[in-house]
């Protein structure tokens, strides 16, 4: 027998901190290499550790909430052989037996490093005969203990999480002693919860308990809306019940994870560049019977069209045009970006995340349809990984979901231009001398003024503005 240690890794991005958001396993449960041990929060999102290790886990060495460096231990795993058992190849069984210390060899620390370093990537999807794993992403298997016995049901996760670490640190966690350490220990039989991990952290942010909520999924599995209908339902039942306000005056929140990291780029981007903000209103109403005939098309049958959509490629086309506004200022040079990643800002529970869309401009409107939706689904969910909102060259802010007519938005460090559009409503609007409703909305943005000057700035607004007015540009 011999012990290792899992050290947080980097998952990408130079991050040098992350919070334990879920532990999916407890100590005495068996864990195979790739099995996913933990859910942790980065500056950037919510990211799944897989298992370096085929083991027994013998200890967690950090609590649910903790925020850890990279490079400290969090979990401890018994192996049942040497180095080579713990990383899934054949060795021999006695090679390491009776070892009592943790294997820290370069061959582990490199399996270490194999097994983690796909959480830094996109997820990769393997076929295998009950589906598709994610591998770096989960295995969509429920936890596998020691304990379990035949049709009993898996521990929850949640129930792992509750035991913690301080019930790992006796003797019989580390599988020292007589036989009776190993004995299974008594657990109240539980349904388990189905819910994905984002759903699973949702959960959490709005203080639901997921066993009282009724999934509507396939084989009853916790989806988004469930979480949200249940917050509902409670929030409306504390405030028929306790009318009155209750308890502290005031409260700290700590200043960790997604809002750390936004406040730093916010402070960083409002200081070093000079922002000049140009924006203007925009008749509308041609976007938006376009959009009518958009959702009409068989075409885009299945596909979420919305003035963004349009807005989008509006931008797209304007930067075509004026080149200048899709570039990087560093000390030394500007660097002009010949393609576009169009970073889209979107509001989710654990903050505001920019992904972007990889070389936007050699989309077509479907296909630009079809990868705004992803990216919304996606950063809704939480599953929005690091890779994806690094190398942005340009912004879109769609301020109007709120019902805000304007404002003016901080630039994503970086980039040149972030593109704000503000809610579009009937409004009073002077056409060939007369006064009729039209759909209005105001089109503007911020720009880094080392990079560009009012003229660029104004011509590459008015464009936008000019395709809104008139999609039919957009066959130039």
């Amino acid at each position: 027998m011999s012990e290792m240690t899992f050290p947080l890794p980097d998952v990408g991005e130079g991050l040098t901190e992350a919070e334990i958001v879920t532990w999916h396993v407890a100590p005495g449960d068996s864990v195979a290499l790739n099995q996913v041990i933990c859910e942790i929060e980065t500056a950037k999102s919510l990211v799944e550790l897989p298992s370096p290790f085929t083991g027994v886990v013998s200890e967690l060495l950090v609590e649910v909430g903790q925020t850890v460096p990279v490079g400290e231990p969090i979990l401890r795993v018994t192996i049942a052989g040497g180095a080579d058992d713990a990383t899934g190849e054949g060795a021999d069984p006695g090679a390491a037996a009776g070892a009592t210390g943790p294997v820290d060899t370069e061959e582990t620390r490199e399996a270490v490093a194999d097994a983690t370093a796909s959480v830094a990537h996109e997820n990769n999807a393997a076929d295998a005969e009950g589906g598709a794993v994610l591998v770096g992403y989960g295995t969509g298997g429920a936890v596998q203990s020691r304990r379990r016995r035949g049709g009993e049901p898996p521990l929850r996760a949640a129930g792992a999480a509750a035991s913690g670490p301080a019930g790992a640190r006796g003797a019989g966690a580390r599988g020292e002693g007589s036989a009776a350490a190993h004995a299974p220990i008594p657990v109240a039989e539980a349904a388990p919860v189905l819910a994905k991990p984002p759903i699973r952290k949702l959960a959490k942010d709005l203080g639901v308990d997921l066993a009282e909520v009724q999934g509507t999924g396939i084989a009853g599995e916790v989806l988004r809306d469930d979480v949200v209908r249940q917050a509902s339902q409670a929030s409306l039942f504390r405030n028929l019940s306790t009318p009155e306000p209750s308890g502290a005056r005031e409260e700290r929140i700590p200043l960790k994870g997604m809002r750390k990291q936004i406040a730093k780029a916010m402070v960083e981007s409002a200081f070093e560049a000079p922002h000049v903000s140009v924006f203007t209103d925009v008749d509308a109403t041609r976007t938006m019977e376009f959009v009518k005939r958009l959702k009409q098309s068989p075409d885009f049958a299945g596909v979420k069209v919305s003035p963004l959509l349009i807005f989008a490629k509006a931008m797209l086309w304007a930067i075509r045009r004026s080149p200048e506004v899709n570039s990087t200022f560093t000390d030394t040079e500007i660097i002009r970006h010949n393609f576009v990643n169009l970073g889209i800002a979107a509001a989710t529970p654990r903050g505001l995340v920019v992904p972007n869309i990889k070389d936007a401009q050699d989309l077509s409107l479907i296909d630009l349809a079809r990868a705004i939706e992803q990216l919304t689904i996606t950063a809704r969910d939480g599953r929005t990984q690091p890779s994806e909102m690094a190398n942005g060259t340009m912004t879109i802010t769609n301020i109007g979901v709120f019902g805000m007519d304007f404002g003016t938005p901080i630039l994503n460090p970086g980039e040149c231009g972030i593109m704000a559009m503000g809610t579009i409503r009937e409004k009073p609007w002077v056409v060939d001398g007369e006064v009729r409703p039209r759909m209005v909305t105001t089109v503007g943005g911020s720009f880094d003024h080392r990079i560009v000057d009012g003229d660029v700035i104004s011509r590459f607004v008015a464009d936008v503005a000019s395709v809104l007015e008139e999609p039919a540009l957009l066959l130039d």
